[in-house]
């Protein structure tokens, strides 16, 4: 397996999780989901829109890669958020479209990349504006565990809320080999 398929892998994973925890969390009342809980960012809603954010960040980054440049060109032209911690979706309905938009634009950004598009040096600059030059390979790798780790903390959040999203391995979503 090449790793153009382990991040198709991570990217049906990452759609296949969010519908999971987005329908758990959406069992919940508005006042629930705001709740400050002591997380990273306070709530629920806080760490979901979060995701969306960090995500929003990156596929921006990533769609100067020219190989990319059509795939991302929606999410280029979205407006840049202007914190780690800014609430783009106040309810849970606008955010849940807005992510399975993303995620569709995620799978297919990747199904689009070739194996070689994955050595680029991309130059970028972080949310402090330090310059940086990263190969994409370990760019996109960080991208989805960046999801996963905050998925995660939303699924503690939700077990304290006394909601199960059920299984998360990503054990789950791989296949079966004939021996």
């Amino acid at each position: 397996m090449n790793l153009k398929q382990h991040f198709a892998l991570l990217a049906t994973y990452n759609k296949w999780m969010n519908e999971k925890i987005y329908d758990t969390a959406s069992s919940l009342s508005e006042s629930a989901l705001i709740e400050n809980r002591g997380a990273f960012f306070n709530s629920i809603l806080g760490t979901l829109n979060h995701i969306v954010v960090g995500d929003t960040i990156w596929l921006k980054r990533f769609a100067t890669h020219p190989a990319s440049s059509n795939a991302l060109q929606e999410i280029f032209q979205l407006p840049t958020p202007s914190g780690l911690d800014q609430l783009l979706f106040e309810d849970i309905g606008s955010l849940h479209a807005h992510r399975k938009w993303l995620d569709e634009h995620i799978i297919s950004w990747i199904s689009e990349l070739s194996e070689s598009d994955l050595d680029y040096i991309l130059s970028y600059r972080n949310t402090k504006g330090v310059p940086a030059c990263k190969r994409l390979s370990f760019l996109i790798l960080h991208f989805f565990n960046h999801q996963a780790h905050h998925r995660g903390q939303v699924s503690t959040l939700l077990s304290q809320a006394g909601l199960n999203v059920g299984v998360t391995d990503l054990l789950a979503l791989i296949p079966e080999e004939p021996t």
